[in-house]
């Protein structure tokens, strides 16, 4: 299936990029949180997780909780610091995470990046979390 060119990224893309990386599958984490997990199966370690609402994560405008939020895993905290001080991207992070490398977005903001960009930011995430050998065997190295 083809896309335009780096179109704005939209909240159905993360699925579909998600699905799209070998041994990925959609389970759950945190209790029931759905959850993109690599290698399929119970040794599955989850790379992006639909996050609920909840205390620690509230848009500083208007103290309302975000009940939007994807977590997508971060290489290291120096992916995850430089996507969080661009301000031209929607990623943040919030106290619960310091010293975890992951970083927050919400969907209704994900059309401030474009596609390829998502498609970056979570390859990087599912690698993070991959075996070595189906990372590998992915980026042909």
């Amino acid at each position: 299936m083809s896309t335009p060119a780096d179109r704005p990224a939209r909240p159905e893309d993360i699925d579909e990029i998600c699905g799209s990386l070998p041994e990925t599958e959609l389970g759950t984490s945190w209790g029931d949180r759905p959850t993109w997990k690599v290698p399929r199966g119970p040794k599955g370690k989850g790379f992006l997780l639909y996050r609920a609402p909840g205390p620690t994560a509230v848009d500083p405008e208007t103290g309302e909780r975000y009940d939007d939020l994807v977590v997508i895993t971060t290489p290291t905290e120096v992916e995850k610091n430089a996507l969080v001080e661009d301000e031209s991207t929607p990623f943040f992070t919030i106290d619960h995470f310091k010293g975890y490398p992951a970083v927050l977005v919400q969907q209704s903001r994900l059309g401030e990046i474009g596609r390829d960009e998502l498609v970056e930011v979570i390859t990087e995430a599912w690698a993070a979390k991959a075996p070595k050998k189906l990372v590998k065997e992915y980026f042909g190295e």
